[in-house]
């Protein structure tokens, strides 16, 4: 949360995110696609409360109609054989002008973050995001399933 003083001197609570968050609502939107692993529903962080909220917040955003998010279900047993974590594919593909395509990955590390971008780094992990995709379920049984975490016991 930061606070920032508005010309009429009130104090406003705001989040960080909310600029962030600007790019889904602007014409064209950004469409993001994640695959969460169910665990990200069931582990713990930040107390019961933080859980809730989050849980609430992906709920609301997966309705949208240009976001889509799919969970990966302990079901699904093992997933993305060498991804080595998790990951994001940055970037567009353009059919008419292949050379104004632009697409990257990024990986979070300890202590930076790492871009690859050479064409078969990234063609790796588009394989590894479609190959989890496949193994998640799709949206509306993915929104079923964040339904039924936010229910669960939180204490």
């Amino acid at each position: 949360m930061c606070s920032v003083r508005p010309a009429a001197g009130r104090a406003v609570r705001c989040r960080p995110g909310d600029k962030h968050q600007a790019v889904l609502n602007r014409s064209p939107a950004l469409h993001p696609w994640v695959v969460l692993d169910d665990a990200v529903l069931r582990r713990r962080v930040g107390g019961a409360d933080v859980m809730a909220e989050q849980i609430d917040h992906l709920t609301v955003m997966a309705q949208r109609p240009n976001v889509d998010i799919q969970i990966l279900p302990f079901t699904s047993g093992a997933h993305a054989k060498g991804s080595g974590g998790h990951f994001l594919i940055l970037g567009r593909d353009d059919e008419e002008n292949p050379l104004g395509s632009m697409n990257v990955v990024y990986l979070e590390l300890h202590r930076r973050g790492l871009y690859l971008d050479a064409p078969v780094d990234v063609q790796n992990y588009k394989l590894m995001f479609g190959y989890r995709r496949s193994q998640a379920a799709d949206t509306s049984a993915s929104l079923e399933l964040l339904t039924a975490a936010r229910q669960e016991p939180t204490s």
